[in-house]
């Protein structure tokens, strides 16, 4: 059983509550963790290692004189450093002038300039570090489709029954070849010409014999991913959810669906959804989305946040470490890629600036991905994980890059910044960072 399935019981704020407190926890955890370990590698003592913060909850003294706490607070975290006076390393002047030489090394201050940078660095480069370990993983879980198309596990779909099985090597659909599945263009070519049409003779090869069989449109109207905060997911369309009718008149392909939400220019649908044994009815208006383009910039659509998916899960294989490893870091890429794309089109004004959520939009997110199951989640955590670690290295004081620029400042000057000069940037970089979070917040709530 899965027990994210079992979190709306809990009421949809809690769930909301609890699965953003989780997914941002361990991401945070994994953030100062690498600040603490590049640390204390590098020879930076860390005196208190915060999850959280305010009122401390529980804490402990490791042997190394580090204080391991919990805070009730659990909205971020810090580690501070000797010779910090703040949770942002803000200098403490006065302590480091009373410590030694050899003390001094071992403080954030006092440290070596590559120490210093190694230790900043290393919290967003451990943020990405999880998200292309959990990418890896959840496509090693997921497995592969191999060249050959084989039926896995079949959906639940209204009637008619079919004759196809799972095990069956599909060949042919409605007459025509299935070309290999590691060729997306041609297979999408092959899809998009097949008749819509219910149900569809299939050539399979079942018990090393050829035979046809009768099943279903190969891209049935099901839904088999849901956009958190989308058209669909506001008005309780699930996973799993068949759509047979828009308006009174019936479709059997996804391709039929798409084409009503983007010719309705945003005009209300009304669905005919077939969910375990009856069918019930939705009314839903088409959002417009801006959606990233593989080549780079953005396009408008209407979507009501829905995905589709074959009419069966395919058979899958493992693939190999590297292979996955491969695929986590190509697609941590793609959403740094597309984070960096998405905010200087909001700049601008290409696109709309709604696109940029806040905590709030975050959390709705993280519980209706919590919601979906715990893979669905795991995933959302690396994505997140993924964007927290990019966010970290932007030029802002108070931020990891923040403290990069002064390092590389540092490094080309021969001297680090002055005192003052870093508490006003800090101070101005505090108040951007507020003024983002507030933006944020406010497109939360006032944003389609």
């Amino acid at each position: 059983m899965d027990i994210f399935a079992l979190l709306p019981a809990f009421g949809g704020m809690a769930m909301t509550v609890l699965a953003f407190i989780v997914a941002l926890s361990i991401i945070v955890a994994i953030h100062e963790y690498g600040h603490y370990i590049v640390g204390r590698w590098s020879g930076i003592h860390a005196e208190v290692f915060s999850l959280g913060f305010g009122p401390v909850l529980w804490s402990r003294m490791d042997r190394r004189g580090t204080k391991w706490q919990v805070a009730a607070l659990p909205f971020g975290g810090y580690v501070r450093f000797m010779g910090d006076s703040d949770a942002a390393s803000g200098k403490d002047a006065e302590a480091i002038e009373t410590m030694d030489d050899d003390t001094r090394r071992h403080s954030m201050h006092g440290a070596p300039l590559w120490a210093r940078t190694a230790t900043v660095a290393a919290g967003p480069l451990f943020n990405f570090v999880l998200a292309i370990l959990i990418f890896a993983a959840v496509l090693m879980a997921r497995g592969q489709v191999g060249d050959t198309l084989v039926v896995g596990e079949l959906r639940d779909l209204p009637p008619p029954a079919y004759e196809l099985s799972e095990g069956d090597e599909v060949l042919a659909v409605a007459g025509a070849r299935v070309p290999g599945f590691d060729d997306a263009e041609t297979f999408r070519e092959f899809t998009d010409a097949l008749p819509l049409e219910n149900p569809l003779d299939y050539r399979v090869r079942r018990n090393g014999r050829e035979q046809v069989v009768s099943g279903p449109y190969l891209y049935p109207p099901l839904i088999q991913h849901l956009a958190p905060q989308s058209a669909a997911y506001s008005v309780n369309l699930k996973v799993g959810d068949v759509i047979t009718a828009i308006d009174g008149s019936p479709i059997v392909g996804f391709s039929q669906l798409k084409e009503a939400v983007e010719d309705g220019k945003g005009r209300p649908l009304l669905l005919d959804v077939w969910r375990d044994g009856e069918t019930l009815q939705f009314t839903l208006v088409p959002r417009r989305v801006d959606e990233p383009q593989p080549g780079g910039g953005f396009d408008t659509h209407w979507r009501i946040g829905i995905g589709g998916g074959l009419a069966f899960d395919p058979a899958t294989e493992t693939p190999g470490v590297g292979t996955a490893l491969l695929g986590g870091a190509t697609q941590t890429w793609r959403i740094m890629e597309g984070s960096v794309s998405g905010l200087y089109h909001m700049i601008t004004g290409a696109i709309s600036s709604c696109n940029l959520s806040g905590p709030i939009g975050i959390a709705q997110t993280s519980g209706a991905m919590a919601s979906q199951g715990a893979q669905s989640f795991i995933w959302f955590i690396a994505v997140l994980s993924a964007a927290i670690g990019l966010l970290n290295l932007f030029p802002i004081p108070v931020l990891d890059g923040g403290h990069l620029v002064f390092y590389a400042y540092e490094a080309v000057v021969g001297r680090p910044p002055s005192d003052g000069a870093v508490r006003i940037l800090m101070t101005i970089g505090l108040a951007l960072v507020l003024g983002l979070m507030t933006f944020g917040v406010t497109n939360d709530l006032f944003c389609p």
